[in-house]
């Protein structure tokens, strides 16, 4: 790894605070992300994460974007890069790309299958597992700081919470420093996750990933995409505000600084907040984190 890694960022004590944007897919989605992008400067996030689509789909426009981010709103980015559709002679492409850019932070996911397929299928040429991946950007000598993604609940595909976390395990062997974790609302499948990692002797930073909920179907929808819990004392708050979208505003904001607050208080290293885009409720968290005191950065 280089100077002023994200882990360097964790190892100095200071709280993280990261944001998550994906590549639009119109001139009318674009032109959300570049004003998304200009309001939150404000927040000065440690860094950004960018998406890469289902099967690679978005291969240019994540780079395109991760450009954009990284020159014309001067944020450190951490572009995703899947095992989807590609050859090792690809990825290596990509990566030299990245690293030409001076983008020095990469995800490195196994990625979800192209629209229309259930299953996985790896290139012939490229890589099944994400920690093959992992392994195959740590020994180009890049310099790169590699993040993988973690699953408090579970990956979907996982047998068992134990088996995940033992391929986790060797993500972090081949060369992972840092670990961002899937959503979830109940702080509590977080800390049994930690715990379960410390145990198998991964000891990197491990980044919890929040979503607000604002919308009920939205929320109810990315719950059982990503297999996680769903609180009942959320759900009747979500349901009693009948769509009242500012009361909506509200319980989400403070349900995300709620657990924001527990988790910073029992040693999370950071924030890692998917944001859809949108700058409206990032800013209203933001800005009751600050009041609070709550992040150490």
């Amino acid at each position: 790894m280089g100077s002023a890694t994200i882990c360097s960022a964790i190892n100095e004590g200071k709280n993280t605070f990261s944001l998550e944007f994906f590549p639009p897919k119109s001139e009318k989605a674009a032109e959300q992300l570049l004003i998304t992008s200009q309001e939150l400067r404000e927040l000065n996030p440690d860094f950004v994460s960018i998406t890469y689509g289902a099967g690679g789909t978005t291969r240019e426009t994540t780079f395109k974007y991760a450009e954009h981010l990284k020159n014309d709103f001067d944020y450190k980015v951490m572009p995703h890069l899947t095992c989807v559709g590609h050859s090792r002679e690809e990825i290596l492409a990509i990566l030299n790309r990245y690293s030409a850019s001076n983008i020095k932070t990469i995800m490195a996911l196994r990625g979800d299958p192209p629209l229309g397929e259930t299953n996985f299928s790896p290139h012939p040429e490229g890589f099944k597992f994400a920690s093959e991946l992992v392994d195959f950007i740590d020994n180009q000598k890049l310099d790169f700081e590699i993040g993988v993604g973690g699953y408090p609940e579970k990956h979907p595909e996982a047998p068992s919470i134990e088996q995940d976390i033992d391929n986790l395990e060797k993500k972090v062997a081949a060369g992972a420093d840092f670990i961002t974790t899937q959503l979830f609302y109940n702080n509590d499948h977080y800390f049994e996750f930690v715990k379960r990692c410390r145990s198998k002797k991964i000891e990197c930073p491990i980044i919890p990933g929040l979503m607000i909920p604002n919308n009920l179907e939205r929320v109810e929808r990315f719950c059982a995409f990503c297999n996680a819990e769903f609180p009942k004392a959320l759900k009747a708050l979500m349901k009693a505000a009948n769509n009242d979208r500012e009361a909506l505003k509200k319980i989400g904001v403070e349900w995300t600084f709620n657990q924001i607050k527990t988790l910073i208080e029992n040693g999370a290293p950071g924030i890692h907040l998917y944001i859809l885009n949108q700058s409206e409720m990032a800013l209203l968290l933001y800005k009751k984190l600050k009041e609070e005191n709550i992040l150490n950065r």
